[in-house]
């Protein structure tokens, strides 16, 4: 099957129940596209409700297959709500994916505030573990699911004036490396997804952070084919990860970077 130009595969994931942290966001949007089309039935988070409401027409789903949260992925009680309450309205969880984030501002060592960090570190580490840490019992009672997080190149790299972000996303792989420990040997696969620079407006506020212009290209040089990870790229490798045919892989990173691992 040929979608915009990709090739997808059968997945498998019809009625499966998925749940979605930052479903406005650029690649939240994508993600939640991909994973509609494929038949699930999903649970979306934002943390605007007129995000939501612009948002979800779109993708045509009924009640029977599309539930809405506002939830701030920082509060635990929020999170904690969205979790279960996705699991009594579709009778349980199969699939979670992370995707809410945060870059933080571009901030040098010298000028590193603790506020940056704490809001960045909230979002990007607590906000995954709030998440897991009330979806796994759901999936531990079926023996069965998935958990894909978004995270990103800089879990393996550094940038300049990004120590936030990036350190964040470096905690973030040993969080799900642990996650998938614990939680393999009860049939459910952790794996996250590691992209290069997308195009969100997240890249363009970074390039506008970093140089003080937003072209949308800026930095497109350092990857082999020139340009930025296109969302429905990200999505794809997602949906793949959510499937059983992934059932193998544990507490992998994979990388989308256009070829920058190949430079490591």
């Amino acid at each position: 099957m040929v979608r915009k130009g990709i090739l997808y595969m059968d997945f498998n994931l019809k009625d499966r129940v998925v749940l979605i942290t930052g479903a406005t966001g650029g690649i939240g949007q994508a993600l939640t596209r991909a994973f509609a089309q494929e038949g699930c039935r999903l649970a979306i988070s934002s943390t605007s409700q007129a995000k939501l409401d612009a948002f979800t027409p779109s993708l045509g789903l009924g009640e029977d297959r599309l539930k809405t949260f506002v939830t701030d992925v920082t509060d635990e009680g929020q999170v904690q709500a969205f979790v279960d309450g996705a699991a009594r309205y579709f009778g349980g969880i199969d699939v979670l994916v992370i995707t809410a984030g945060y870059e933080g501002k571009v901030e040098k060592i010298q000028d590193a505030s603790l506020e940056t960090y704490k809001k960045v570190y909230d979002i990007n580490l607590f906000g995954p573990l709030y998440c897991m840490k009330y979806a796994a019992p759901h999936m531990i009672a079926k023996q069965h699911g998935a958990i894909v997080t978004i995270a990103s190149n800089g879990s393996y790299t550094g940038s300049p004036g990004m120590g936030a972000y990036c350190s964040s996303k470096h905690a973030v792989a040993g969080l799900m490396k642990c996650a998938a420990l614990e939680l393999g040997p009860e049939g459910i696969h952790c794996n996250y997804i590691c992209p290069g620079a997308v195009e969100t407006p997240m890249i363009h506020r970074i390039e506008e952070g970093t140089t003080g212009n937003s072209t949308g290209d800026l930095f497109a040089d350092q990857y082999l084919d020139k340009r930025y990870c296109r969302p429905d790229e990200v999505a794809a490798l997602a949906l793949y990860l959510a499937s059983d045919i992934s059932s193998h892989i544990m507490g992998s990173g994979i990388r989308i970077d256009g070829g920058l691992d190949a430079l490591c």
